[in-house]
């Protein structure tokens, strides 16, 4: 049966499949669907003999915003729980980073096309794929790094190493395309206008080459990171990312959430806020008005 998804579409041209994360009105916002129908597009492809490369990439205007979490935030204590059961939550996050991670397990070869944002989980979705080519524009990073999560596929350290790893992590910091060209994240960073015809010509490259080689290929390259221990590493962060959700600092978070909306609490925490060591006082809106102005100055000194 030929796939069919509501947050997810796809289609095939020229020995290529193209899978279309498809929530524009919340930039690509991941949802209890994505993840599912994602893994069900690339066995579609691996399934078709007429598919040799898969591209995937967002509609509207950005990849993958992250994951759709402001009810869970601004909800608070149904997803928090008095009591966190580790392994409930390692299981439904564990499903999820798998259904990522078909991207790199996937047989045939995976290209992410980025534009717009590929931040948080989002990030996490791109750096599954074998091959990653940004807009010099957009932005990718791991926000959450600085309170309420831990990238669960630990693609960020395989990608980067250990020091811009933690250079990436230890801030939550976002950087644009061009810088992560320079770094080696991904392989190539153009201007949008550009970014579908380069993103064709490394499928037009691929697309030529006989599926057996290029499954032997990427079979041989992906079996020497599963020999540095990926799923033991992907295991342990998918675990830490459920305690980040369950600290008392994740609980001071979505304390500020249900107190501020979701937005403010973010707001916080991507600008470099300081955040306390086992939670404490949330902000006053004072505190929060004082934090707009001074970011208003500084967009104004920018200019």
């Amino acid at each position: 049966m030929a796939f069919n998804g509501t947050v997810v579409q796809y289609e095939v041209r020229e020995h290529c499949a193209y899978i279309t994360l498809n929530r524009p009105e919340r930039l690509n916002a991941i949802n209890a669907e994505m993840g599912e129908q994602i893994a069900a597009a690339v066995a579609e492809a691996n399934a078709d003999d007429a598919v040799r490369v898969i591209v995937l990439q967002g509609a509207g205007r950005a990849f993958c915003a992250g994951y759709d979490l402001k009810l869970y935030a601004e909800g608070g204590a149904e997803h928090q729980g008095e009591v966190w059961d580790p392994i409930r939550d390692f299981r439904m996050m564990k499903t999820n980073t798998d259904r990522f991670f078909s991207l790199w397990r996937s047989a045939k070869p995976t290209i992410a096309k980025v534009h717009g944002y590929a931040v948080a989980g989002g990030s996490d979705i791109a750096l599954s794929c074998d091959l990653v080519v940004m807009a010099d524009d957009a932005k990718i990073g791991y926000m959450p790094a600085r309170i309420w999560g831990c990238p669960t596929t630990a693609m960020w350290v395989y990608r980067l190493g250990a020091e811009k790893a933690k250079r990436m992590l230890l801030t939550g910091d976002t950087i644009d395309g061009t810088q992560a060209k320079d770094w080696g994240l991904v392989i190539d960073a153009v201007p949008e206008s550009e970014l579908d015809a380069a993103v064709d010509h490394l499928v037009q490259r691929m697309s030529g080459v006989p599926t057996n080689q290029l499954v032997m290929q990427k079979m041989m390259i992906n079996q020497a990171y599963d020999n540095m221990g990926l799923q033991s590493t992907q295991n342990m962060a998918v675990l830490f990312d459920g305690i980040t959700r369950h600290s008392p600092e994740g609980r001071w978070f979505v304390d500020f959430a249900q107190k501020y909306g979701f937005g403010a609490a973010v707001e916080w925490r991507d600008t470099g806020r300081f955040m306390p060591d086992g939670g404490g006082e949330i902000p006053t809106e004072d505190e929060i008005e004082a934090m707009r102005r001074e970011l208003d100055a500084r967009d104004a000194e920018r200019g």
